[in-house]
């Protein structure tokens, strides 16, 4: 491996562009019009415009990623998260243009990337999981049958996608109608298909994360895991690991056993399983995420370990042995927050020029981002401005420092989420460590409450 497109933008562009540099291997980055005065560009060997501001035209446009591919004489591609990272057809059309694709194999994207499959396929191998229905096409007495057999109340998915995306909690046979009919246009407006099921709604459950890499000679190792509980919305805002109050023999006996069951399969590169933990059900699978996730600098900053130089090195060939000898043990207490461009209170996107960004620097704070002071946050992507990436010795001193460094991160021009940020990671059951994926629309609750009542 020589020279690598970077099929994506933003902070993972960059984090991909860093890790290319740490391995001498020369990086091709990718822009669209929008992004042309996006710092990282400068730091790759080569920038290439791909098209206009419109992500179809441009990073999902798979058809000129290769054309640029064989122009720039590259003989990989990292897809980064999102975009294209998961769609086998392109990871396919990679391979077949002879280059590598720095990810997965293309029928593990398929097969794992297909929720109903992948449930399929590990409930199989004796994987928990909640019940949940089969593909369900446009006859609403059919999905409310299954969602009576289930018993409400019920989560709808998207089959494909990830991220949150298109799901709907249903509480009653008179959400069916308008919730199928939301989520259907929701995941063919994102994922291009509009495959939906049922599944059955666990209450307030932890969502916990367990980061594996693994060689294409069979040897898989089980990077421990992440909490990612504190979301709003089904979207994550606060990720850490260890995972706070959860019993290390139980988590790790479940890396243990998700690592062989990811070597029984063959599965290669990198991934993230997802599953969802209450006292009463202890875990069972929600998903498999085939691709580096957003949230992975919290395993790196908990192990030691660079994901993306092993993803990289994995995926040209190399054995795990000599990219991961033995798994790493976990030293202290890591902790991301994710920044936004958005109203902190209505949570609408705020784009803009940031007339000032300037993030903190401190020790034990890493932050990544595809932005500087004088660029423009554009409407036409995800309005992440950065994450916020701490590690301490404890828990405690992990989110006191996190507090520090977003009091310190100065940005204007846009509007941000640091205030709420702020406001989680201020609530007593938080610092508490008793995370649940309820836990924020509860806090923005009594807020609510609170603001109405003074």
């Amino acid at each position: 491996m020589k020279r690598v497109i970077v099929a994506n933008r933003g902070a993972v562009a960059r984090r991909v562009i860093r890790a290319l540099r740490v391995l001498g291997i020369e990086s091709v980055a990718v822009y669209s019009e929008a992004d042309r005065d996006l710092p990282y560009l400068r730091e790759a060997d080569q920038a290439v415009l791909i098209g206009p501001a419109s992500a179809a035209q441009s990073y999902l446009n798979g058809a000129t990623l290769l054309r640029v591919a064989r122009e720039s004489g590259a003989d990989a591609l990292h897809p980064g998260y999102g975009f294209l990272s998961e769609n086998a057809d392109f990871a396919q059309a990679v391979e077949d243009a002879g280059l590598v694709f720095v990810g997965p194999s293309p029928r593990w994207i398929r097969m794992l990337g297909h929720k109903t499959q992948a449930r399929a396929a590990m409930r199989a191998l004796g994987m928990p999981m909640a019940p949940s229905s089969e593909v369900l096409g446009a006859d609403l007495d059919a999905v409310r049958q299954a969602a009576q057999s289930l018993g409400y109340p019920v989560l709808i998915k998207p089959a494909s996608g990830g991220g949150g995306i298109g799901m709907i909690p249903i509480a009653g046979p008179q959400d069916i109608e308008p919730g199928w009919e939301r989520a259907r246009l929701i995941a063919e407006r994102s994922f291009g298909g509009s495959d939906l099921y049922l599944e059955k709604l666990l209450q307030d459950p932890r969502h916990v994360e367990f980061q594996f890499l693994a060689d294409r000679h069979g040897q898989v190792r089980c990077l421990h895991e992440r909490d990612c509980s504190t979301q709003r919305r089904h979207q994550k805002v606060v990720e850490e690991a260890p995972a706070p109050g959860l019993d290390r023999a139980a988590l790790d006996d479940m890396a243990s056993r998700l690592e062989r069951m990811l070597a029984g399969l063959g599965y290669d590169v990198i991934g993230t399983v997802e599953m969802l933990y209450t006292p009463e059900s202890g875990f069972s699978f929600l998903e498999v995420n085939t691709r580096l996730q957003v949230e992975h600098a919290v395993t790196e900053q908990a192990t030691g370990v660079d994901l993306v130089c092993a993803q990289l090195r994995l995926a040209a060939g190399e054995r795990m042995q000599e990219v991961l000898p033995r798994v790493p043990s976990l030293t202290g207490h890591a902790m991301q927050a994710r920044i936004y461009a958005e109203d902190p209170v209505r949570f609408l996107p705020s784009p803009g020029v940031l007339q000032e960004f300037s993030p903190p620097e401190l020790p034990g704070v890493r932050v990544e981002t595809g932005y500087a002071a004088g660029c423009r946050v554009s409407s036409h992507y995800d309005p992440m401005l950065a994450k916020v990436i701490v590690n301490a010795a404890t828990r405690d001193a992990a989110v006191s420092l996190l507090k520090t460094a977003l009091a310190q991160f100065r940005i204007e021009g846009v509007k941000t989420n640091i205030p709420f940020v702020l406001q989680v990671l201020d609530d007593p059951a938080f610092r508490a460590g008793r995370v649940s994926t309820g836990m924020v629309d509860r806090i923005l609750k009594d807020a609510h409450a609170a603001a109405h009542a003074a």
